[in-house]
């Protein structure tokens, strides 16, 4: 297995070798699970099979997740360089893209040319959304990266779900206001996923054709001008969806209708989880600080990272944007979810749970020790969360 050799300060020669080097090609042929309920259903006449991909996203991995354990190694500074330059990593990257396609165009085609039930073509429709989903965490990893050609392919990748907003919203306004108010991404205490829903993919949308309107007005360009990167990835899921329409009927309208909104969850949900209750505080100029790695919800768990592109090492990510995935690091005296990604996602759906079992560890962290005043609260919940910690007197708040 190919390792990594590079010097310490004390002059002492390391080699590291990435045990899950090969383990990372999941994340490759994970947005491939519809086809394996697909597969199943072929084969027995079952419609059930159908959901498959959803139960063992849902069901299976978040105990997998706890079987597994976490892993806290990291890949040693000395040699991040060398593990950020090796092609291999930034190819998975560029073959799971057509995935994402085959995998919706694949679904719809079933779900259209079969004897199915309605809910069947529901069930396949919200798989297909799935699958998606892992699509904008595609375009996520793709979209960071400065070279033309990963750029591209985001934009590419983020028409399956039709969120080609996503990459100028997330890197120039996401990665700005994390864990602040003002940010529309990041969830508050208090604030169920599905209050903040209503509030992330509107806000999320809304702040990135903004900050796409004034970069192209700087440029002396009409916000329809070609040259809008969020209506180029736009202009592809209109021909995607257009194709498939004309290819497999209207049965595809509603099929793309419950796909889309599904792979957007995915999102909501990984925004939700990624920063809960988290502030960054302000300077005496009112600058907010730098955002730094206890400013992100972690979670080391080895499945589900294998299968996201370690997307769950969020505080790293938010530290280094730019840092490939794996490389990214754990840092001790992290906020730290208590399962991977796929069990706190239906942690979130239960909002008493989650406020539950979430609220205390947000408030024991190291850096807020139980102190409101480092928490971003949802001002409709703020009387009742500082009279049930204790305090029944506190400012108003700045900001709605």
């Amino acid at each position: 297995m190919k390792g990594y050799t590079g010097t310490l300060p004390n002059g002492e020669a390391i080699h590291y070798v990435d045990r899950k080097r090969w383990l990372w090609s999941l994340s490759v042929v994970y947005p491939l699970q519809p086809f394996l309920g697909i597969a199943f259903h072929a084969a027995t006449g079952n419609e059930l099979w159908l959901l498959l991909p959803f139960l063992l996203s849902y069901g299976l991995a978040p105990f997998i997740d706890m079987a597994c354990g976490e892993d806290r190694n990291n890949p040693p500074e000395e040699v991040v360089i060398q593990l950020d330059r090796d092609p291999y990593y930034r190819r998975l990257t560029y073959v799971v893209v057509p995935l994402h396609f085959i995998a919706l165009i694949g679904t719809a085609w079933y779900a259209a040319t079969q004897q199915l039930s309605g809910w069947a073509v529901l069930a396949l429709a919200v798989v297909a959304g799935l699958a998606s989903g892992l699509a904008i965490n595609t375009g996520h990893e793709l979209g960071h990266k400065n070279s033309k050609l990963e750029k591209l392919l985001a934009k590419i990748v983020l028409a399956v779900a039709g969120y080609g907003h996503f990459t100028i919203g997330h890197n120039r306004g996401h990665h700005s206001d994390v864990s602040t108010p003002e940010d529309p991404a990041s969830s508050r205490m208090g604030e169920s996923i599905y209050k903040f829903a209503a509030r992330e993919v509107p806000g999320a949308l809304l702040r990135a054709w903004s900050i796409e309107k004034d970069r192209l007005t700087r440029r002396g360009r009409s916000v329809w001008h070609p040259n809008n990167q969020i209506l180029q990835s736009y202009a592809l899921s209109v021909i995607l969806w257009l194709a498939l329409i004309l290819a497999f009927g209207l049965i595809m309208v509603p099929f793309l209708v419950v796909h889309n909104l599904f792979a957007w969850w995915q999102l909501t949900s990984a925004n939700y989880v990624e920063h809960y209750g988290l502030l960054r505080a302000k300077d005496a100029d009112g600058k907010y600080e730098r955002c730094e790695p206890h400013h992100s919800w972690n979670s080391n768990h080895i499945y589900s990272n294998l299968m996201l592109f370690h997307l769950e090492r969020h505080s790293d990510h938010h530290a280094h944007p730019l840092r490939r995935y794996q490389s990214l690091r754990h840092y001790p005296d992290l906020p730290r979810l208590p399962n991977g990604y796929f069990g706190v996602y239906l942690l979130s759906y239960v909002p008493w749970l989650w406020f539950y079992v979430m609220d205390k560890r947000l408030l024991a962290l190291p850096h807020v020790q139980g102190d409101l005043d480092m928490v971003n609260i949802d001002p409709d919940a703020r009387s009742a969360i500082f009279l049930k910690y204790g305090r029944d007197k506190m400012a108003e708040p700045t900001i709605s």
